[in-house]
Formats: structure tokens, C-alpha cells, sequence
């Protein structure tokens, strides 16, 4: 499909749409690949897999859909706001042009449209991504004169820009701060965070809430951890690196410190046992009703029956 027909197909499809994707006054142009420029540290990843391949695999049986959003740039260029993946997806097709929409936003303008569209248009979003790109919106809006601050409790005449952000997104103020926390951590653990949402199997997983907490550590006291989850393969829970964190602030932390931690029984660690009621209630006694009683009365019944066969039990 040549690029007149793709602009031709996004036309028509605009003009029958009940909401209209672009507005009258605004023309779909389009622009030589060569000349759309990355955005400067995008922070989220375009990558040539799974996703990549079905998202070029619909462009190449439906056209692109929705145009690009760029802006003017010098030597003639066009940084894109929101396209990324439509532009690398038009390089693996062949395709020399992309059908942009050209917009003379301002650099915090051109930040926050970015992180905006990424965050409503992506399917997965790594925490890693999450943390540049938050970190990038609150910057932008501190410079547009919004307050940013994280920790503050009092409140100014405008809403603090990080709950203003939580409301659009869907995320609370304190998940906002720990995913900006999040770029303080050395690339091992943030990697180590991303597998939380990846889950391969091969690399540790640590949740958002002990990673953030982990970031508090010096760049060293971050690599001591790191080298005891490579050797546990597994990660600190919140309670634990809290610890690490007590214990960095205070000037405490040694490597002995943070294996002693790890060491610690995590709560989801614990085993725990479930009992199928209907299996047991045809045996059961039956004046016992609670599952209190149930619980003494099969206690017992074990108790008596290692005692009955001599069997030892772990200490």
C-alpha cells in the first residue's frame, strides 16, 4: 500500500469515525522516514519482537491507522512525539514514508504528550520504562512552574503535579514517587525489577515496593545485594529491604548484615496447609464443628499416631 493510499484509507476512516481521531483543521502529511528523529531519551523501548511482529503484520493488512505526532526540529527534521513503533514498523515493511501530524509544541509540551500517548497506547509496560517516563513528566511540569514535590504534605494553591499525574494514569502519588525511586537503582537490580513483569524464569523477580526502597542503598551497598540474590536467587521482600535501608542510613550495612536479612522467613515463604472439609467431615467427630476444632482435633490425631510408631519429627 503506497503512502497516498495509506493517507487516503486514514482520511476516510477519520471522516466515518464517530470520534474523530484528528482535528479538521489539523492535515495528515507524509514524512520521509529519514527524517523523523528519535525522541530525545524516549524512555520507553521499541523492540523487534513478538509485539513488534504483529503490530507490522496489521500495518502491512490494514494500512497505518492512526498517524504519527511529530514535531519541527532543525535541519528540516521531525522528532516524533508519539509513534515510535509505527516508524520502526514502517522501516522492517520497507515503507519510506510515514503519515505524521505536525504539531509546534514546546519541549515540555512535546514530554508530557509523549509519556501521555505511550502510557494509553502500550500493552506492557516495564517499571524501568515507568521510571524514566514519570521522572521525565515531572520534570517537564516543574519547569511549566507545577510543584513536584514528593514528599511535602501541605498543600499549595495548584494540586502537586505527582497526584495531578496519579489521577490520569490511575496510579496513587506513593506508587508515582517508588517508580521515580526507581532510576536511582544500579541497571542489575533494575533489570531484576523489570522480570517482575517479564517473569523469565532465569532471572530473579522483586516487586516495586522493595526496589524502591532498595534505591536508598549507595551504588556499593546495591551491588552487595545484588551479589547475594545472584547466589540465593532470590530477592529481599519489603520488610527486609526496609531493613537495608535502616541499616544504610545509619551507616550499619555490611554484606554480613544483608545475608543475615535475607535469611530472615518471609511471610509468603511460610508453608501453609489447607484442608479439604468435605473430605475429612464423613471421619470427623461430630460435635467438631469450628475449624479451630478441626484444626486441634487432626493435631491431635497425628500427635497420637507418631507416638503410637515411634516416628521422629524435625526439631
Amino acid at each position: 500500500m503506497s503512502v497516498c493510499e495509506i493517507v487516503s484509507t486514514i482520511n476516510k476512516k477519520c471522516k466515518s469515525s464517530k470520534k474523530e481521531y484528528v482535528p479538521k483543521s489539523e492535515e495528515i502529511v507524509p514524512i520521509p522516514i529519514g527524517k523523523l528523529i528519535d525522541f530525545k531519551n524516549h524512555p520507553f523501548n521499541v523492540e523487534d519482537d513478538d509485539e513488534m511482529l504483529d503490530f507490522v503484520q496489521n500495518i502491512e493488512n490494514g494500512g497505518i491507522i492512526y498517524p504519527a505526532i511529530v514535531r519541527p526540529i532543525a535541519d528540516g527534521n521531525y522528532e516524533i512525539v508519539s509513534g515510535h513503533k509505527r516508524k520502526r514498523a514502517s522501516e522492517l515493511l520497507k515503507y519510506k514514508e510515514v503519515p505524521c501530524i505536525i504539531r509546534n509544541y514546546t519541549d515540555e509540551e512535546a514530554v508530557i504528550v509523549m509519556v501521555d500517548t505511550n502510557l494509553k497506547q502500550r500493552q506492557r509496560i516495564l517499571p524501568s520504562e515507568k521510571a524514566r517516563a514519570y521522572k521525565m513528566k515531572l520534570e517537564a511540569l516543574k519547569r511549566q512552574g507545577k510543584r513536584t514535590d514528593l514528599t511535602s504534605t501541605q498543600f499549595g494553591s495548584k494540586l502537586r503535579s505527582n497526584e495531578e499525574m496519579g489521577e490520569e494514569v490511575g496510579e496513587s502519588r506513593e506508587q508515582i514517587r517508588r517508580y521515580v525511586r526507581l532510576n536511582e537503582l544500579i541497571l542489575e537490580l533494575l533489570n531484576i525489577a523489570d522480570n517482575y513483569v517479564l517473569k523469565n524464569k532465569n532471572i530473579p523477580r522483586m516487586a516495586l515496593a522493595p526496589a524502591a526502597e532498595l534505591s536508598y542503598l549507595s551504588k556499593n551497598e546495591q551491588q552487595m545485594v545484588l551479589s547475594i540474590i545472584k547466589q540465593t536467587m532470590a530477592t529481599p521482600s519489603y520488610s527486609q529491604a526496609l531493613s537495608m535501608k535502616k541499616l544504610s542510613r545509619d551507616g550499619k550495612l555490611t554484606k554480613s548484615k544483608i545475608e543475615e536479612i535475607m535469611k530472615q522467613e518471609k511471610p509468603n515463604q511460610k508453608l501453609r496447609y489447607q484442608i479439604n472439609y468435605d473430605k475429612f467431615s464423613k471421619i470427623l467427630p461430630r460435635n467438631i464443628v469450628t475449624a479451630k476444632e478441626v484444626e486441634d482435633f487432626l493435631y491431635k490425631c497425628v500427635e497420637d499416631y507418631l507416638k503410637r510408631n515411634n516416628i521422629k519429627v524435625a526439631s
